[in-house]
């Protein structure tokens, strides 16, 4: 069994080629991730990767009571009577996996815990070699044996193979799911969707409250569209605004950033939150939803920061190389004749994030409830939501909605369109190969044993695991600059404790707390960084006394909100 202090070492050795890689050799993330991965995987001896493989289809902790094991799983046509599992255990000093001996299902039972809950009864059999010293009482589980064969496999597979497995079991997840957003952004940004979409909110609030409209424009485009993408498009507009009123042009910006990076870091399908829901087991709908709810108490939070600030400070709208005045003017001048309509440009956003919500909404309600007294309307809603609720699917349709809108706008011909969707896909397929190399780097990570780390603490508050969460993804994202990158490390770290305990709330919060890990300490390591800064017109000295702040105060407050809503409505 690796000790705590060779455990910290090899996960510091991976840490330190990302963090190193990215920063001091200028490595693309993707190679960062890879070597690290690698170097994780050499790293770890066999014998603690199938401990960890082995323990992942544990069926719980190795307890009696009463002269008998319980379990919670309920008879069906793999668990019967009689099916015999094995106890295993690990070794104090080698850490080898060992078989304990053999128990058997002898009966089925009924137990009434917060609701009808099925209970599976073993013999009483003293498995050989329970009382052995080498093996703690802690470390003994239940497994069936075709787990611990494929946990014996896989341990002895190759480095290569190992980093392979990783990194396809991500591309399983959320491949298909970030090729489709890229898609949709790009239709969007091409067609004036994005632009409709700002002019629409703006002509809701009305001028006077443009950086309510710049918040929702931005929080609403950042779910398909990456936060640099989002700024490109909507500062101009920002600028025109200033150009318009002749004040409140660092509020336009804060505005911007503050709506555009939130929903960058909490809301799938963007690659950053999406990949955190799938690492801890999170239902892409329920994400949504509770990164939608507090992350927008968080903007809350910026936007009083932003307000008060601007009553103190001001920003002039400087020459940039990215637009000239006249540039700006045409943009703010564009006939509304060549912007789709409202409905269409906001379908492509909708309609996905309707599906998938709906399909946890409808799971939620009939949690619980016997087919036999479902309704047929709501069996009817089930089978729906089933088919087209499903998160692929969703975003298909959707995709299929923003080609059409791009077509039906631009006129485009096959080629224009063939030549938009391979950019969009070139983009996307950037994004897949870092998420899936940051998949294997997370899985390198949690094979070390790192979830004994933190063994003991599954029964904290939730404070103290937030706060684990968040600090761990702070500090990767102050150390190389990517909020994307931070959160996949972060889950990483954290994704190996979510699964070895007992959490005492939902693990959406504790994907909403690297969520917002991830805002903390903007500086010049990060590209978005640079992007706010030349865009807008801002020096170095500016972004940093005026954005940075702005950014890490939407963190701490969303680890607070998030800590109160787990305190709350822990979800268990």
């Amino acid at each position: 069994m690796l000790s705590f202090a060779a455990t910290l070492g090899i996960i510091s050795v991976g840490l330190v080629i990302v963090v190193g890689g990215i920063l001091g050799l200028r490595l693309h993330a993707f190679l960062a991730l890879i070597l690290a991965a690698l170097a994780v995987s050499l790293l770890t001896p066999t014998e603690t990767i199938e401990w960890y493989e082995a323990t992942r289809n544990q069926f719980g902790a190795f307890t009696q009571k009463d002269g008998q094991i319980e379990l919670n799983v309920k008879e069906d046509e793999i668990n019967t009577v009689g099916r015999q599992l094995l106890v295993i255990g690990q070794e104090k000093e080698s850490g080898d996996v060992t078989q304990l001996g053999t128990v058997t299902i002898t009966e089925f039972t009924t137990r009434e815990v917060a609701g009808e809950q099925k209970s599976v009864a073993l013999t009483n059999v003293e498995p050989q070699g329970l009382a052995d010293e080498k093996i703690d009482r802690k470390e003994r589980v239940l497994i069936a044996p075709a787990d611990l064969a494929a946990a014996r496999s896989f341990a002895h597979e190759s480095v290569g193979n190992r980093i392979a497995i990783g990194f396809g079991n991500t591309c399983i997840g959320i491949g298909i799911l970030i090729a489709l957003a890229a898609i949709i952004g790009k239709c969007l940004l091409d067609s004036g969707a994005a632009d409709k979409i700002v002019r629409w909110t703006l002509s809701l609030v009305g001028e006077k409250n443009a950086p309510l409209s710049f918040v929702i424009s931005g929080f609403a485009l950042s779910t398909p569209v990456f936060f640099d993408t989002v700024f490109y498009l909507m500062i101009p507009l920002g600028k025109a605004m200033r150009m318009r009123t002749g004040r409140n042009y660092l509020l336009y910006v804060l505005t911007i950033v503050m709506g555009g990076s939130m929903a960058h870091s909490l809301v799938p399908p963007t690659p950053g939150p999406l990949f955190v829901a799938e690492e801890l087991g999170v239902d892409v709908g329920l994400m949504i939803l509770m990164g939608g709810l507090i992350g927008i108490c968080a903007v809350g939070v910026a936007a009083v920061y932003a307000t008060i600030l601007c009553r103190y400070a001001d920003l002039p709208l400087r020459d940039s190389s990215d637009f000239s005045l006249k540039e700006l003017e045409e943009i703010a001048n564009r006939d509304e004749s060549e912007l789709p309509s409202i409905v269409m440009a906001l379908m492509p956003i909708v309609l996905p994030v309707l599906l998938i919500a709906g399909s946890t909404v409808v799971d939620t309600i009939l949690k619980g409830v016997p087919s036999a007294d479902i309704s047929p309307f709501m069996a009817q809603m089930k089978q729906f939501f089933d088919l087209f609720g499903n998160k692929n699917l969703a975003m298909a349709i959707a995709a299929f909605l923003a080609i059409v809108m791009l077509v039906r706008q631009k006129k485009t011909d096959r080629t224009e369109l063939a030549n938009s969707l391979q950019a969009a896909l070139a983009s996307g397929g950037v994004i897949i190969l870092i998420t899936a190399a940051g998949g294997s780097f997370g899985k390198a990570l949690q094979q070390t044993g790192i979830a004994g780390m933190f063994s003991g603490v599954g029964g904290a508050s939730p404070a103290a695991v937030l706060t684990m969460a968040f600090v761990v993804t702070a500090l990767v994202r102050f150390a190389q600059g990517s909020a994307t990158v931070s959160m996949i490390t972060g889950v990483g770290v954290m994704a190996s404790f979510a699964a070895g305990v007992d959490l005492s709330f939902h693990p959406v919060y504790l994907a909403l707390a690297i969520g917002f890990g991830s805002k903390m300490f903007l500086w010049m390591n990060d590209s978005g960084f640079w992007v706010i800064g030349k865009m807008s017109g801002m020096t170095e000295w500016e972004t940093l006394k005026y954005v940075t702040p702005m950014t890490s105060l939407m963190g701490l407050s969303g680890l607070i909100f998030t800590i109160i809503a787990a305190s709350l409505v822990p979800m268990v």
